[in-house]
């Protein structure tokens, strides 16, 4: 009697562990059930996949869906449907909403939201502050917690843990790796003067300088290394960041986004204005070139989005009032996928940095791969395919994005999570089935 399957993605190419390969999936019960010649088999639905790739669903362990307390700048409706127009299956969420993520109660009121109204699967971490360091510890294995978050520079309310002693106790209690938002808030209080006199956002990697970077990112490898807790240093910006992190590899690992691997310094600022303005900045092309050095030597373990939306009419506020933050969720494999046609990384290096990656540095049950057994997370791409990112085609509830007119080579067709066909050729499909990450550590 031939198998029976849920779902069959036939003929496509399969980027599985092993390499590129000529296989059909078969898909049961939201999980890869065979991998080879499926022809015969017997199959409740087929999706075509002829000239495409079949990728691991990309996980981005860095947005902020703005839910709750901010739902007129984005929520983790839109947020979600974002993701899976994107080719992205699942993502970790930051805690600085209203109210802050900083308990159990907190983190179940997200993922009660997040039922039957996330398109992909989520998980959301809890911020580390004076309030509940005593509680870190509990909190970080509740189900559906990404882990603990620390903002080292300027966040938002009892957010900010800036002060080496109570960073300590953070890391004190618990086991899992911290996400760390590195920058120096001394440097950055003793700067801001320089934002508020040039008055336009071109200063705002002057202010912002890669010497607050480097002070903070050396203070939280100090500290880890100190505390034997191992934290993932997010969102990298500057070579002499890259420089240090790589001789401390045994107890940080490196993230960087997109906007900071596509944009240079000042021509993004001339351009877009306060659109090109986050924290930390797009810095100057030297900058830029030492992050790909990077990419190619492996001192970068993922890439996120920091998706972080906000309405046009707050960005044309004038600098620095202005907020820092872009959407980004949706552009991050067509970006990487460009990239990657430009000779600048190979396919499986962009696998890696966003499925395979967070799934070794988060401890990701059953993500990150496709393989027999593993959650069906699939990204459907064609690598040929030209198109232009414009903001019609932007989820997002703020409806823009940075990259509005370019022209890239490379986009996802559709996108399954766990089995269910959530997008195709540009549309979102079915009903909303994200389901909360599990983490082994939590199991």
């Amino acid at each position: 009697m031939a198998e029976r399957f849920d779902l069959v993605v036939r003929d496509g190419t399969v980027v599985t562990p092993s390499g590129p390969t000529a296989v059909d999936i078969g898909i049961r019960n939201g999980k890869v059930a065979a991998l080879g010649d499926l022809g015969g088999a017997a199959t409740a639905a087929t999706l075509d996949a002829t000239g495409l790739h079949v990728l691991p669903g990309v996980i981005d362990t860095q947005v902020h869906f703005r839910e709750p307390g901010m739902e007129h700048k984005e929520d983790i409706a839109h947020g979600s449907k974002a993701a899976v127009m994107g080719g992205v299956t699942a993502f970790f969420e930051m805690p600085n909403t209203s109210p802050l993520t900083l308990g159990k109660a907190d983190l179940e009121d997200k993922l009660a939201r997040s039922a039957g109204r996330a398109w992909c699967d989520h998980a959301y971490f809890v911020g580390g502050s004076e309030d509940n360091v005593a509680d870190l510890a509990e909190l970080e294995h509740l189900p559906g917690c990404a882990g603990v978050k620390v903002f080292m520079g300027s966040s938002t309310g009892s957010l900010l843990a800036d002060k080496d002693e109570l960073l300590a106790r953070i890391l004190a209690n618990g086991r899992r790796r911290v996400a760390v938002h590195a920058e120096d808030e001394d440097r950055l209080k003793e700067r801001q003067h320089i934002a508020k006199e040039a008055g336009h956002p071109r200063a705002h990697p002057v202010w912002r300088d890669e010497e607050a970077a480097l002070r903070a990112t050396k203070r939280i490898v100090n500290l880890a290394t100190a505390a034997g807790r191992p934290v993932h240093v997010l969102h990298i910006t500057s070579a002499e960041e890259l420089a240090y992190l790589g001789q401390h590899k045994d107890v940080a690992t490196v993230e960087t986004t997109l906007n900071h691997l596509t944009m240079a310094a000042p021509e993004c600022y001339e351009r877009l204005g306060s659109k090109a303005q986050m924290n930390p900045p797009v810095r100057e092309e030297r900058h830029r070139d030492a992050l790909w050095r990077a990419i190619a030597d492996g001192t970068i373990d993922v890439i996120g989005s920091d998706h972080a939306p906000h309405t046009l009419e707050e960005k044309q506020r004038p600098y620095p009032s202005s907020p820092s933050g872009m959407p980004g969720v949706q552009t991050v494999l067509p970006l990487l996928l460009d990239h990657m046609s430009k000779g600048r990384l190979s396919l499986a290096r962009l696998v890696d940095l966003t499925s395979d990656g967070p799934h070794r540095i988060y401890g990701i049950a059953g993500k990150g791969r496709i393989a027999v057994g593993w959650d069906a997370d699939l990204a459907l791409v064609d690598l040929k395919a030209e198109r232009e990112i414009t903001d019609d085609w932007i989820a997002s509830k703020c409806g823009w994005t940075p990259f509005a007119g370019t022209r890239v080579t490379g986009w996802p067709i559709a996108t399954v999570v766990r089995g269910h066909l959530a997008m195709k050729d540009d549309e979102v499909l079915g009903l909303p089935v994200g389901k909360p990450v599990r983490f082994w550590s939590t199991l």
